[in-house]
């Protein structure tokens, strides 16, 4: 790196916030309401105003087969050194925020920008990053692009994922035209960086600016079947039924009660179905899904075995039958400890309290920690609100944790 050093260089804020706003308002429906699912109409609209902004920086972009997005500023510099990759995603949940994902793809094309004004010539290649499908609401497993990037998911399964809509993923990308001829993994980072919002409410309940991410929870998502036998709710005796209902509900209270008694452990059941769905019939059929989390491998491996003995535990008990599915395994993540300590160094030289935690969301940068050294910044998120309008960091924050990432990136390219 040349000329100016960490402390006096700066994002164009000013810039950087117009475009969350301008891509937080693609994709809106007549409610209003922001919604862009991985490869649907709505993505494509934010897709392309991405690629026409990194065209616009003079980067060169490259899609791959999973559609993941890539702006490559080249600068003269060495194909022969691995590249350092910053980015997130842009697909949303349904009736999202603004800044999930947006906000770390934004930034990473503004550090880029400010790199080019201040005349940096980096000697190796930086590379924006936004990946497919990081959300995983249309389609199955989440953070679908950069898992498949890394090499843990093969491509072929990846795009024959059918969808919420009974769509596939695969025939989609071609629809909207981010089907890309690269193979993904085609150009291996040296660095992967991801900045965040924090998603949840520890940042700003203790009065940090900046979270310098250690590590990221381990995931499992499972899906409980329990089948018992529909009949009338006025004729049938208590203790005569086969209530796949109430064994749901045992299991349920079972999660919060025991499993995620003690933290960090968390337990939640987000979707639950009954079968006939009738008001007067005993449910004959039952289906859940359940999401545990925990940062460390051994206590998760155990709160799922604890499940597991419930619930055959709970056939007896209720006179059910229960099947269970795994839907999804990520063992926990540790990060690169040396880009966590420039993370806290880029912190304090700006003048920002800063603390060392635990991702409780699962990320892209999880995903690339299996092929390069990685590591995430958070920025605080207002209430700990996420996935949800009311999603909101404040400008001086946001502007705080792109320019952190702007030093980190310039102490590496320092190095």
């Amino acid at each position: 790196m040349s000329n100016s050093s960490p402390s006096q260089l700066s994002i164009d804020s000013a810039r950087l916030l117009a475009r969350l706003r301008q891509l937080g308002n693609t994709g809106r429906n007549s409610a209003g309401q922001l919604t862009r699912l991985a490869a649907s109409d709505e993505d494509k609209l934010g897709r392309d105003l991405l690629v026409s902004w990194l065209r616009e920086a003079g980067l060169s972009v490259s899609v791959d087969a999973i559609g993941n997005i890539f702006g490559i500023w080249e600068a003269g510099a060495s194909t022969e050194q691995a590249a350092l990759m910053i980015g997130s995603h842009i697909d949303t949940v349904v009736n999202a925020g603004i800044y999930d994902g947006c906000y770390g793809v934004l930034a990473a094309l503004a550090v880029i920008e400010t790199l080019q004004r201040c005349g940096a010539r980096p000697s190796r290649r930086i590379v924006l990053a936004a990946f497919t499908n990081e959300e995983g609401v249309r389609y199955q497993p989440d953070m679908t692009g950069s898992l498949v990037y890394a090499g843990g998911y093969s491509l072929d399964a990846a795009l024959a994922a059918v969808g919420s809509d009974g769509s596939v993923l695969g025939e989609e990308l071609r629809r909207i035209g981010y089907a890309g001829p690269g193979t993904p993994g085609f150009l291996r980072p040296a660095i992967y960086l991801e900045l965040h919002i924090e998603q949840g409410p520890i940042l700003e309940s203790e009065g940090y600016t900046i979270g310098a991410v250690q590590d990221v929870q381990g995931i499992s998502w499972q899906r409980v079947i329990i089948n018992g036998a529909a009949n009338h709710a006025g004729t049938t005796p208590i203790a005569m039924r086969r209530d796949a209902g109430l064994a749901a509900a045992r299991a349920i209270t079972f999660l919060r009660d025991r499993l995620a008694a003690a933290p960090p452990t968390v337990a939640t059941v987000g979707t639950v179905r009954f079968e006939p769905d009738a008001i007067n019939i005993i449910p004959s059929r039952a289906v859940f899904t359940v999401d545990l989390r925990d940062p460390d491998e051994q206590r998760l491996q155990s709160a799922e075995r604890e499940l597991a003995r419930y619930l055959k535990h709970l056939e007896q008990q209720e006179n059910v039958t229960v099947d269970l599915e795994r839907i999804v395994r990520f063992e926990p993540v540790a990060f690169d400890q040396e880009l966590v300590k420039r993370i806290e160094e880029a912190a304090a030289q700006r003048g920002l309290k800063h603390r060392r935690m635990t991702s409780g969301a699962g990320h892209d940068a999880q995903m690339m920690a299996r092929i390069c050294p990685a590591a995430m910044i958070f920025v605080p998120s207002h209430d700990g609100i996420s996935h949800n309008p009311l999603e909101h960091t404040d400008e001086a924050d946001l502007i705080a944790g792109a320019n952190v990432l702007l030093d980190v990136v310039v102490g590496l390219l320092s190095s």
